[in-house]
C-alpha cells in the first residue's frame, strides 16, 4: 500500500516578511513600525478614549468659540436696538413665565447662585491640584473670576429691563447662567469628562428656571452660554494636556 506523502511546512515566499515576526519591518504585526520613527512625536500625542494615547487632533473648540462670539454679538446688537429678535424674545418670555410652579422654577434658578455653584468648582479644583494638575485648576479658577468682570459691565452697558421688573435695568446677560455653566462644566472637565452631561443638564435647568420664573429673558441666558464658551476653552485645553502628560509619565517605556 502506498503511503500518503507528508505535507511539507509552508516555506516563506521571497521578498515577503514573516507575518508574525515581532518587530519585522513591513510585517503585518502591531510592531511593524518599530524600526521607523513615528509620524507624531510621543510628547505631542493626545489621549484617546479612556485616557489612552491617541493621535494629535487640532486644538479643540476653535469653530465653537468663533460661532459663539458671532452669536453673542448678534444677540447683543438685537437687544441694544430692540430688533426683531428681541421683540420675539419678549413674546416668548411672556408665554413661558409662570407655566410651572414658582417654587420649582426658583429652586432651579438657585443652582446658579454662587453659594451653590462655587463650592462645586472649588472641590474640583482642590481635587485636581491634589492630583498634580495645578495648571488646569488655575485655568478653571481664572475662567470663573472673569465671569463677573465680563457680565457686570455688559449689564451696565445694555441696561435691559427685566420681564417682571420693567422699571429695573441690568438683566443682560444672565450672571446666574454664566456662573452655573463655568462652575459645573469647568468642574466636569477637571474631574472627569464623563460628568459633562450632568454639568450641561445642571446649566440647562438653571437657565430654564430663570426664564420660567421671569428672572431673565430667553436671550439673556443664551447670550451667557455664548459668552462662556470661550472662557471654558482654557480649562478644557489645560485638563486635556494635563491628562496627556500624566499618560506619558505612566506609560511604560518600550525596549
Amino acid at each position: 500500500m502506498r503511503e500518503t506523502p507528508r505535507a511539507e511546512p509552508p516555506q516563506p515566499r521571497p521578498h515577503r516578511a514573516f507575518a508574525h515576526t515581532t518587530g519585522a519591518l513591513g510585517s503585518g504585526t502591531p510592531h511593524r513600525s518599530d524600526g521607523r520613527p513615528p509620524h507624531t512625536p510621543r510628547g505631542a500625542r493626545q489621549p484617546g478614549p479612556g485616557d489612552r494615547p491617541g493621535t494629535t487632533p487640532p486644538v479643540p473648540g476653535r469653530p465653537a468659540v468663533f460661532w459663539a462670539i458671532v452669536a453673542f454679538s448678534v444677540i447683543t446688537w438685537q437687544v441694544l436696538v430692540h430688533g426683531p429678535l428681541a421683540a420675539l424674545d419678549e413674546r416668548l418670555s411672556r408665554a413661558l413665565v409662570d407655566t410651572v410652579p414658582r417654587g420649582l422654577s426658583e429652586a432651579a434658578s438657585d443652582l446658579g447662585n454662587m453659594t451653590v455653584a462655587l463650592p462645586v468648582l472649588g472641590c474640583a479644583m482642590a481635587y485636581t491640584t491634589w492630583r498634580g494638575r495645578r495648571a488646569a485648576a488655575l485655568c478653571a479658577g481664572l475662567a470663573m473670576a472673569l465671569v463677573p468682570l465680563l457680565v457686570v459691565p455688559l449689564k451696565i452697558w445694555t441696561a435691559r429691563p427685566g420681564p417682571l421688573e420693567p422699571w429695573a435695568a441690568g438683566y443682560f446677560p444672565s450672571g446666574h447662567t454664566a456662573t452655573a455653566m463655568v462652575a459645573y462644566c469647568g468642574a466636569a472637565f477637571l474631574v472627569s469628562r464623563r460628568l459633562l452631561p450632568v454639568a450641561v443638564l445642571l446649566t440647562a435647568v438653571t437657565a430654564a428656571g430663570l426664564v420660567l420664573r421671569g428672572f431673565h429673558w430667553p436671550l439673556d441666558v443664551l447670550a451667557s452660554v455664548a459668552l462662556c464658551l470661550p472662557l471654558l476653552r482654557w480649562p478644557v485645553c489645560a485638563a486635556r494636556y494635563g491628562r496627556a502628560a500624566r499618560t506619558r509619565t505612566d506609560e511604560p517605556e518600550h525596549p
